[in-house]
Formats: structure tokens, C-alpha cells, sequence
């Protein structure tokens, strides 16, 4: 289904790519080119990421961010393979 890009380059996000990609309001995106195609892609963070690393007690910021930094690599390198 074609959309209507307004004036200043911006068009809607349909619902149901929103929902597939998991984008929200303040999200952040990007656009990613592949020949004559250009792909959505939702930006992750390390908040996308709480949780996902299992720890035990108190830990400090930096070593639980450099777990998260190892996990996200991990995923890439999966992603890629």
C-alpha cells in the first residue's frame, strides 16, 4: 500500500511495522541503504538490554555494561553469521 510523504520528507510508520520492529514513541531508527532498497531498522540500546545479562547481588555500572557490550556482539556476530 503506497503512503504520502508530507512536505518536510516525513511519512507514518504503519501500525503493523511498528509492531513487528517493536518501535515506540522517541524511539530512535535508521535507515540503512541496499542497492535501490532502504531498509527501517529500530536502534537498540543498553536499556533494550536490561535483563539480559544475569548477575547475582549488587554490581557495579561498569562491569554490568561490559557484560551488556559482550552480549550485544555476541548477538551481532550470530545475526551476521
Amino acid at each position: 500500500m503506497p503512503y504520502v510523504v508530507t512536505r518536510k520528507g516525513q511519512v507514518t510508520i504503519p501500525k503493523t511495522i511498528r509492531e513487528l520492529l517493536n518501535i515506540h514513541a522517541k524511539d530512535r531508527v535508521e535507515f540503512v541503504r541496499e542497492g535501490n532498497r532502504v531498509l527501517l531498522v529500530r536502534i537498540e540500546t543498553l536499556k533494550d538490554l536490561r535483563g539480559a545479562v544475569p548477575f547475582k547481588g549488587k554490581a557495579l555500572f561498569a562491569t554490568e555494561r561490559s557484560r551488556a557490550k559482550s552480549a550485544v556482539a555476541r548477538r551481532v556476530r550470530e545475526e551476521m553469521e
